[in-house]
């Protein structure tokens, strides 16, 4: 049987260029909503006009030096 130790020293020995998938397989393995969303499908789904004009806006925006509405904005408008 594998030992705390055992995965412990395997971990150790890994690159750092490895660690951030390793953490990902790690986390999937203990909680199960980790696991439905790497099981989920990528959205393939195309951006609509609307969605792209509404993203170059943004990004306008955000290199205008300008910021972003406030979380209490967000909290008020997702009414919580």
């Amino acid at each position: 049987m594998t030992t705390r130790a055992d995965l412990h020293a395997l971990i150790d020995g890994l690159p750092e260029g490895r660690l951030d998938s390793v953490r990902a397989v790690l986390e999937s393995a203990m909680s199960p909503v980790a696991r439905a969303l790497a099981a989920a499908p990528d959205d393939d789904e195309p951006e609509t006009a609307d969605e792209q004009a509404a993203v170059r806006e943004a990004r306008e925006s955000l290199a205008a030096g300008e910021s972003g509405p406030s979380v209490a904005d967000l909290r008020r408008d997702l009414g919580l």
